[in-house]
């Protein structure tokens, strides 16, 4: 049925890049905002980005803010978060999350361990 599968993750030095997807698949994509979060151990989950359902208005978590870029394909189903001058601060497992009605759908979650 619904599903979220994330991609994308891996090992990075700091000062890198790497672009995460997320493949939608289940509902209705095209109707739905999208966000980015992310969690590290022993952390809080925290919201990344989010993106609205048309695209045309996106938003950041002030660390992230001006290194991240979220965005979305909705004649593909998915969506992306590029990820630029990475700092080992944005270790975590990252997680796509699709908005729909107070509870939504997770993806798995991608590991993201920036270190040199």
């Amino acid at each position: 049925q619904v599903e979220l599968v994330e991609s994308g993750g891996g090992l990075v030095q700091p000062g890198g890049s790497l672009r995460l997807s997320c493949a939608a698949s289940g509902f209705t994509f095209s109707s739905s905002a999208m966000r980015w979060f992310r969690q590290a151990p022993g952390k809080e989950r925290e919201l990344v980005a989010g993106i609205t359902s048309a695209g045309t208005s996106t938003n950041y978590a002030d660390s992230v803010k001006g290194r991240f870029t979220i965005s979305r394909d909705n004649a593909q189903n998915t969506v992306y978060l590029q990820m630029n001058s990475l700092k080992p601060d944005d270790t975590a497992v990252y997680y796509c999350y699709a908005v729909r009605g107070l509870f939504g759908y997770w993806g798995q979650g991608t590991q993201v361990t920036v270190s040199s």
